[in-house]
């Protein structure tokens, strides 16, 4: 929490468009949208040693990157985030001037015929952002990193109300990674191995708006950077430090959350039954569930809707015994569908009103989706 911010003195910017657009756009979705508070509204514009820190938060979630250009005067100054995105993004194709006199509140951006005069915010209120030297970063394979995150975020919850359950807990133990994410109705875990990797034992709850903006920024390279700091946890690739605060609080033990055993286990075509998922689910509107009922030799999924209209198809499937119908919210049944990787996925049952279990047949990914009670 060391960053320090030059004010009152002459600065001059001079870089490329293209490339101050792409910092500008990278660094803006940290960009506080609360009308309460001015500051995080603004990106800051710090210079350096022939370079330009460019820097953004909402206090939750921070991201910096370096932009090149060449730097006449030390300072800093902090513009508003949106205005300066949209300004660059409009200017011609040429070389960007951004011009600010300490004694004054205004930067005069020019590229080309072109000129803004942008009004600026006090640059000594903007927070001091925490540093990623305070963390030990160590460095963890891109793609293994990005695809968990991707199988397990849309099970993280999105109800403020339980903070908890917005994030997903991230650990790191013996040469694997291993993340989860539930919002009570749903629960994603996936793990991956680690192959020669020196990591210690690592443990948060990163919030899963974190992990979705880590995988817009980490579009390349081979490895991302990873730290834990107190309360914060630091991310660190393509050029963009990514920073946010881990949520406190105590996460669902999820091997406690899964039953030990299942009274049917069906391996099914995982395209063929999504299609019929999405198909189906179309007609499922109003939080109206999608109906699965299990006959011998096959499964018939259906929707209705009142006023609307209702949907039926059948597939064949290994499915033997008393009939069984249960009933799954059809966009989380088709999430878990869409989470797995292999050709095939096993679906494990026990009875109407206890969850069910989609999971890989690598059996490196499990998603624990709860019934909704079916009428009549």
């Amino acid at each position: 929490m060391q960053t320090q911010t030059a004010v009152g003195s002459d600065l001059r910017i001079t870089c490329s468009r293209d490339e101050l657009t792409r910092r500008l756009s990278i660094v803006a979705r940290a960009v506080s949208t609360r009308a309460s508070v001015q500051i995080l509204a603004g990106v800051l514009l710090r210079s350096g040693e022939g370079a330009v820190t460019v820097a953004a938060t909402d206090m939750e979630l921070s991201l910096r990157s370096e932009l090149e250009a060449d730097v006449v005067g030390e300072g800093s100054l902090v513009i508003p985030g949106r205005l300066l995105v949209d300004v660059t993004r409009l200017l011609p194709e040429s070389e960007v001037v951004i011009d600010h006199r300490g004694e004054e509140n205004v930067a005069r951006i020019s590229c080309g015929g072109a000129s803004y005069a942008l009004n600026t915010y006090n640059a000594e209120d903007f927070p001091r952002l925490p540093e990623p030297e305070s963390a030990q970063l160590f460095s963890v394979d891109r793609v293994a990193l990005l695809e968990t995150a991707g199988r397990v975020s849309r099970a993280a919850s999105r109800d403020e109300s339980r903070p908890v359950l917005t994030g997903v807990l991230v650990r790191v133990e013996s040469g694997k990674l291993v993340m989860v994410a539930t919002d009570s109705y749903r629960l994603s875990v996936k793990e991956t191995p680690l192959e020669g990797s020196d990591l210690p034992e690592l443990e948060a709850i990163v919030p899963a708006r974190a992990l979705a903006e880590l995988t817009r920024i980490a579009g390349s390279g081979d490895e991302i950077e990873l730290g834990i700091h107190e309360n914060h946890v630091f991310f660190s690739a393509d050029g963009v430090s990514l920073t946010t605060r881990r949520i406190d609080g105590q996460f669902p033990n999820h091997k406690q959350l899964i039953p030990e055993a299942f009274e049917h286990e069906l391996r099914l075509p995982r395209s063929e039954l999504l299609d019929v998922v999405r198909r189906t689910a179309v007609l499922a509107q109003r939080n109206s569930p999608l109906r699965l009922r299990f006959e011998e030799g096959e499964v018939t999924v259906s929707a209705q809707t009142q006023d609307v209209g209702e949907a039926r198809e059948s597939m064949p499937i290994p499915f033997s015994g008393e009939p069984l119908e249960i009933g799954f919210n059809a966009e989380f049944l088709r999430d878990g569908l869409e989470s797995v990787a292999e050709d095939e996925v096993l679906l494990r049952l026990i009875s109407p009103l206890r969850p069910g279990l989609i999971q890989s047949t690598a059996g490196d990914f499990s998603y624990l989706i709860m019934p909704i009670r079916l009428a009549g």
